[in-house]
């Protein structure tokens, strides 16, 4: 949920390609302040007045989701993230019962990718947003995060740091200078929740997390398209009619020191930005997941993503330095 002064285009778009049925008639609407980004809903075969209805508790589902995991704002009458931030080292905060669940979620894929999707790295992140924010609105004055700073906020970082605790319901950073980032899943994850109780033949695209409900109302299913991370155009177009499409990409969020560009994906390791791939999609059942998938692969060499892939029954395409596509089997 990183502030941006302009909206992100979706790292996936929808294609519209006419199928062998008769084709039905599509209803989209748009939001602009879910997660800042765009979210679009799509259906079909339903008419104008009951998708509209859909599209809106849809929205307001996910507005529940965005307010309980933002870290930047607060909202009256609500602890949320930001509050559980603000509170570090200072007091356990009683929360929500779906941010104990979301923190179980980003602890336990935590573990699964080896440490490299983490939600407990803001104190880093922050560093790094803070110099990309900067060479946006100056580019003359561009430089990196001093390496000092890196390797001291580093060691505010953790899960052994952050005290969840499900029985009283209340969750506590002993850290005082550790924040919670939960950018890397936050959207694919509400995404999965609003999606498990979604109306069937739906697809939700927030800011390029998509997930898809079931097929069109003729039987037909969606089609979506990977982007050439070098151009508006696509590599690759997928049919899918249930699950989610993510994609991590290194082309929208990143800024230019010297001639280099440093993108918004960090590894928790070296602290830097990862050097693998361009981009990687993700492809499964869950959108939370999905959204972790594609962070972490990102973050891995093809073999072990494979690895990594196959304990989720999930399927990846990745687009190296190079601008070539690959798929796993």
């Amino acid at each position: 949920m990183k502030k941006t002064r302009r909206l992100l285009a979706a790292l996936l778009s929808l294609v519209l390609l006419a199928g062998c049925k008769q084709s039905p008639e599509i209803y989209r609407k748009t939001y602009l302040d879910l997660f800042d980004t765009v979210t679009t809903i799509s259906g079909s075969g339903m008419g104008q007045e009951v998708f509209v209805s859909q599209a809106d508790a849809l929205h307001d589902a996910l507005l529940e989701y965005h307010r309980l995991l933002d870290v930047y704002n607060s909202y009256e009458g609500m602890n949320n993230l930001k509050t559980v931030n603000d509170q570090a080292g200072i007091a356990p905060v009683t929360v929500d019962g779906r941010i104990i669940d979301f923190l179980l979620f980003a602890r336990q894929m935590y573990c699964a990718t080896g440490g490299r999707v983490d939600v407990t790295m803001g104190s880093v992140l922050k560093l790094w947003h803070e110099a990309r924010t900067a060479a946006l609105e100056n580019p003359e004055q561009s430089y990196l995060p001093h390496e000092e700073a890196l390797q001291d906020a580093g060691t505010h970082t953790g899960f052994r740091k952050l005290v969840i605790d499900r029985e009283n319901g209340t969750v506590f950073i002993t850290d005082p200078l550790l924040r919670l980032d939960v950018g890397a899943m936050a959207k694919g994850w509400a995404l999965e929740q609003v999606c498990k109780d979604a109306p069937p033949g739906i697809l939700l695209d927030l800011g390029g997390n998509i997930g898809i409900t079931g097929p069109k109302a003729n039987g037909d299913p969606w089609v979506i398209g990977i982007q050439d991370p070098n151009s508006h155009g696509y590599l690759q177009t997928l049919e899918q009619s249930q699950g989610a499409v993510v994609t991590s990409g290194d082309y929208q969020r990143y800024y230019t020191v010297e001639g280099q560009r440093y993108h918004h994906i960090i590894d928790p390791e070296t602290l830097y930005p990862a050097g693998y791939w361009q981009s990687v999609t993700i492809f499964c059942e869950d959108s939370g997941v999905a959204d972790a998938l594609s962070t972490a692969l990102f973050l891995m060499d093809r073999q072990e993503g494979q690895a990594l892939l196959d304990q989720y029954n999930a399927r990846a395409w990745w687009v190296d330095r190079e601008g070539n596509l690959m798929a796993s089997p």
